[in-house]
């Protein structure tokens, strides 16, 4: 069970999140906090597995501040830190504070669990700064369109459902975008992609993206 802690000022936002996370069988929401001043002393008192937390919170709280004082004196917990601002800098700063992962407000609870698994199992994920295909490769509109589905979180069952496709055409695309990347997963494929910045994680703007 994961236990994490969400710092985030906006109540409606907060509260949200909270039912979000509460609502799967390997996570429990241990606290939350809309100052981030707050957090490492949370931190202290509930030991949470990860921080889920904003960048600017009440009281002008800055989470990446607070995210880098929680890193030195927790290592052993992960961070998410978020932000309804996607400016690259912002995640340039979580980068350097020890910030495992970054993600925008707006990417969409399946993007944001899938972030959270993979942040714990040790995937840090970051949003990439450009819009051209990684590897020199080419790929198809169906094919980018799927790999856009499978990095916020869909299943193949669910891409089949949204793309109108049968689950056996999902399966033969995601065969070709395999032997194109040479690996032996599309999670795995999913993972390096994110984890090396080549996605913007925007539900309706996701796009692969060059390695700079």
């Amino acid at each position: 069970m994961t236990k994490i802690l969400i710092v985030e000022d906006q109540a409606l936002l907060r509260e949200s999140l909270q039912f979000t996370i509460a609502a799967q069988k390997d996570m429990e929401v241990v606290g939350a906090s809309d100052d981030a001043s707050l957090a490492p002393e949370l931190c202290r008192k509930l030991k949470p597995d990860l921080v889920l937390m904003d960048v600017m919170t009440k009281n002008n709280s800055n989470g990446i501040t607070y995210c880098a004082l929680i890193r030195r004196e927790f290592p052993d917990i992960k961070i998410i830190i978020m932000t309804g601002l996607p400016e690259i800098t912002f995640a340039d700063e979580a980068r350097k504070a020890g910030a495992h992962s970054f993600i925008i407000k707006d990417s969409g609870k399946e993007y944001l669990l899938f972030v959270i698994h993979n942040t714990m199992q040790g995937h840090g994920i970051y949003p990439g700064p450009s819009s051209e295909v990684p590897f020199n490769l080419k790929f198809t509109e169906k094919e980018l369109t799927i790999i856009r589905l499978i990095c916020q979180g869909k299943s193949r069952s669910d891409i089949a459902s949204d793309l109108a496709m049968s689950e056996p055409v999902v399966k033969k695309i995601i065969s070709e975008i395999l032997d194109k990347t040479c690996f032996d997963s599309i999670s795995k494929f999913a993972i390096y992609a994110l984890s090396r910045g080549l996605i913007v994680p925007e539900i309706k703007s996701s796009h692969i993206a060059s390695k700079k």
